[in-house]
């Protein structure tokens, strides 16, 4: 029949998911999504799968048809990936829930091109995975695809999907660009975002280089159109190029507090701005510096600097002024052309537009460049605001041709799913084969359209390998999220993950003598970056978290002391390791809790485009589980935070904490909130911004806000059901 003539009327598997949703004697009928897993097996893939007589059959037509790259095949023996297969198979692997069964045949499943028939399963799509990480070496191959099977590795979703596609987009997760304030250098930009967006992940790109709106071009005063012009050309980019039609272009600019366009640039979210200046899908962050949290503090005047004339003193553009040291030295500088606004009246608008929109994005740079361990200057980060590196400008001529190379970034993402990772019979060889993985990806990583990127990523072979599962992990081991033993195990399970993939990272360097570069000026070739692990013990203290790691090797001070002589004989191959991004469909699939973050819902709702909605249970959902699954919307936000920076100590890079609030906020969650004031107000969001900053919080994601509805029924009643 094939996948586009199905016949909704005689589907069950949508119902049964929907029927979740319908308590029954005031309990959720979870049996009805195992149902509808086996329903949609024996209704949808079984039938709708090509069959093949033999392994070799299925993978001469996979190559034969330009859907598979036979060069990730050449590297090995048939007999081998014949037998690793069947290795997979072995594990007899189930889908735990439907929607992780339905998100990796609609997403990830390869298809035959008119999309009526698939051509792989969960465990080929592993294999092919594995055999391109691997490059080759049998023994990691083996390794990854146990790894994955188990479910304790996912790469990210534009490595899991193209791996080994001979049709694909690139493995990378992500981009990060810089605009010089010049005419050719935001030319070259709006095509790197075209190109980028084709080809790969979100796109992240700063704007505060840019001279302010009103500034003189040439001489001319009142010349420059601002930011703002510049973000509808990226949002317009955006939105037509994609990755191959498979996902929709995705961009984020940042802007620094300090710059003259600041308030005209959140006013651009706005859902009654101008239609002339509103952006609609392109996404908001604001870089804040340490001085701007000290102006809001002691409520005084704040000064915006314009980037043209501050590059013009300093000789450099305006991303790479330390504000905070040089703020009174700009304000004094009669040659700096300023502008004077109220600092807590910016800070109302950044929370208002928050309550709006979600928007925007924080990036506390300060924090971010204190703990940057590589010589250099951070001074952006991407889409989903984990990925913080240095980078360097280029410069361009008229023919818009690099005159100076410099450096942006590249970086491809991989999660541990923390439960099953807790059971690894060698957690130590698990992350170490993870960190190969990862490497190969950035190796293999040449983006040729736009240069800086290119360099970037053969100058720092940066990765970055994070978490999923914390709230999944917690419930099944009956601890409240945001318990100090919550928050103890999460920083001893993110110094495992720093200590592995440094001593692998470290291996690299020493078999390839290569170290990225400029390692000599990073605080790894002077040993201090391990002065902490040396002076502190970082084994869990309290009992709970003990039994819990019980069996799993845990670093001493002889330990780090080790890793520390070897990094500063033989170096690391990765300038960055780590990172903590949004989870979605991979979390689904691997069944566990998005990211770090506590779950919306017992019962999450999803809208799936023509589909309708689909239901996804938490995991492991049970009568054992349900009083620790409290929901992220009543859950106070500084747990959170507080879990957050518990594992940020440990982390290269950065981390997407999303802020989960209710419109209608419950009676004694916030102390500082009346018992008759239960409204969400923009000193609820100033709060919690100002509280995850002091607690070393380098990044906020989004502000998602609940909004109350008395009629809602369905999942909303579940939320106090019995299992």
């Amino acid at each position: 029949m094939g996948l586009n003539n199905l016949d909704a009327t005689k589907l069950s598997y949508f119902k049964l998911n929907n029927e979740i949703n319908i308590p029954v004697d005031d309990r959720i009928p979870l049996n009805k999504d195992k149902e509808a897993v086996i329903a949609f097996f024996n209704e949808n893939v079984k039938p709708n799968t090509m069959k093949f007589d033999t392994f070799q059959d299925h993978l001469d037509y996979l190559i034969k048809g330009d859907f598979i790259e036979k060069s990730v095949i050449d590297k090995y023996e048939i007999e081998f990936i014949e037998s690793l297969y069947q290795h997979l198979l072995d594990q007899h692997f189930e889908f735990q829930s439907f929607m992780a069964a339905y998100k990796f045949y609609n997403q990830y499943a390869l298809k035959t091109n008119d999309g009526n028939y698939y051509l792989e399963n969960y465990e080929m799509r592993i294999l092919f995975n594995a055999l391109l990480y691997a490059d080759g070496d049998q023994d990691l191959a083996k390794s990854l695809a146990t790894e994955m099977i188990a479910q304790r590795y996912q790469p990210a979703t534009p490595s899991f999907l193209n791996a080994g596609r001979k049709r694909r987009g690139e493995y990378v997760s992500c981009f990060l660009l810089q605009v010089t304030d010049d005419m050719n250098s935001i030319g070259r930009t709006i095509n790197s975002a075209l190109q980028l967006s084709r080809i790969g992940g979100g796109v992240g790109i700063t704007l505060s280089n840019l001279r302010e709106s009103g500034s003189p071009i040439k001489g001319i005063d009142n010349s420059s159109s601002g930011v703002l012009p510049v973000m509808k050309l990226l949002e317009d980019s955006f939105s037509y190029s994609n990755q191959l039609g498979q996902r929709q272009g995705a961009g984020a600019v940042y802007l620094n507090v300090f710059h003259p366009d600041i308030i005209e640039f959140l006013s651009a979210k706005k859902e009654n701005a101008d239609e002339k200046i509103r952006v609609k899908t392109l996404s908001l962050g604001v870089i804040v510096p340490d001085k701007y949290y000290e102006l809001v503090r002691n409520n005084e005047p704040m000064y915006l600097f314009s980037p043209y004339s501050v590059e013009r003193v300093y000789g450099k553009p305006f991303s790479y002024i330390d504000i905070t040291k040089e703020y009174d030295n700009m304000v004094k500088d009669d040659r700096i052309k300023k502008y004077k606004i109220d600092a807590r009246e910016l800070e109302d608008e950044i929370s208002k537009l928050q309550q709006e929109s979600g928007y925007p994005y924080v990036l506390n740079i300060d924090t971010v460049n204190r703990t940057n361990p590589i010589d250099g200057k951070i001074i952006m980060s991407n889409l989903c605001t984990e990925i913080q590196q240095v980078q360097i400008p280029s410069a361009l001529n008229d023919a818009q041709e690099y005159t100076k190379l410099g450096t942006d970034v590249s970086c491809n993402l991989g999660s541990t799913n923390i439960l099953n990772m807790m059971q690894s019979p060698d957690f130590g060889q698990s992350i170490r084969s993870m960190t190969r993985a990862l490497t190969f990806v950035s190796d293999a990583s040449n983006i040729t359209s736009v240069p800086p990127v290119a360099n970037g990523n053969k100058m720092s072979h940066a990765i970055g390998l994070g978490a999923m599962g914390l709230h999944t992990f917690l419930a099944c081991h009956h601890l409240e999220y945001g318990s100090p033993e919550a928050i103890e195990f999460i920083n001893v399970y993110f110094m495992l993950l720093n200590y592995w993939t440094l001593v692998e990272s470290n291996n690299i360097a020493k078999d390839r003598h290569e170290t990225f570069a400029n390692f000599d000026k990073s605080k790894y070739a002077d040993g201090t970056y391990f002065d902490k692990y040396l002076e502190n013990s970082y084994a869990p203290k309290l009992q709970n978290v003990k039994d819990l790691f019980d069996g799993i090797f845990i670093p001493e001070e002889k330990d780090w002391a080790e890793l520390k002589s070897n990094v500063m004989t033989d170096g690391l191959y990765n300038a960055y390791r780590m990172a903590v991004a949004p989870t979605g469909s991979i979390s689904y699939i691997n069944n566990t809790s998005a990211s770090l973050q506590p779950v919306t819902r017992l019962v999450e709702e999803r809208q799936e485009k023509k589909n309708g909605k689909l239901y996804f249970p938490a995991p492991f959902l049970s009568n054992d589980t349900i009083k620790y699954y409290k929901s992220a919307y009543d859950t106070d936000m500084r747990k959170v935070i507080d879990t957050y920076a518990s594992a940020q100590e440990h982390i290269d890079q950065g981390m997407s904490l999303t802020l989960f609030m209710r419109s209608e906020i419950p009676a004694g969650l916030y102390e500082w909130k009346a018992a008759d004031e239960t409204k969400q107000t923009t000193r609820d969001l100033s709060i919690l911004r100002n509280y995850a900053y002091y607690k070393g919080i380098k990044s906020l994601y989004y502000v998602r806000t609940f909004t109350e509805n008395n009629d809602e029924i369905g999942s909303n009643e579940c939320e106090s059901c019995s299992i």
